[in-house]
């Protein structure tokens, strides 16, 4: 084929690591481990973290592999990903904080069901 190879073994390969993390996000969202659910850490539950992570890592593959990241340049690269590894961090501490202040503004009005 020359310099236009097939890359419909890479697409396959990646639908079915997106799919596995995504069916993984389900799993955990519906049975809700104990452990997991209602250990506090850094503000939320480590469910919550686990959630954040692999909703990031996917993010992080569509980007890579849809976008075609994995074929620019370096710097070009760097202008895009530096960016977000300070934004993310800011953009969930954020979330976590105005989170837990709705929650204890809210707390006696609302039914928190766990």
């Amino acid at each position: 084929m020359g310099q236009h190879e097939s890359n419909t073994k890479l697409i396959w390969q990646v639908f079915g690591f997106l799919s596995i993390v995504t069916i993984v996000e389900v799993i955990l969202g519906i049975i809700k481990p104990h452990g997991l659910h209602f250990t506090n850490f850094l503000g939320t539950s480590l469910l919550n973290w686990i959630f954040i992570i692999l909703t990031l890592v996917k993010a992080a593959g569509i980007m890579w592999y849809f976008m075609h990241m994995n074929h620019e340049r370096k710097n070009f690269v760097n202008s895009i990903i530096l960016p977000l590894i300070i934004l993310i961090p800011y953009l969930v501490t954020l979330l976590l904080i105005e989170g837990h202040y709705i929650h204890e503004v809210m707390g006696s009005y609302i039914n928190w069901k766990y």
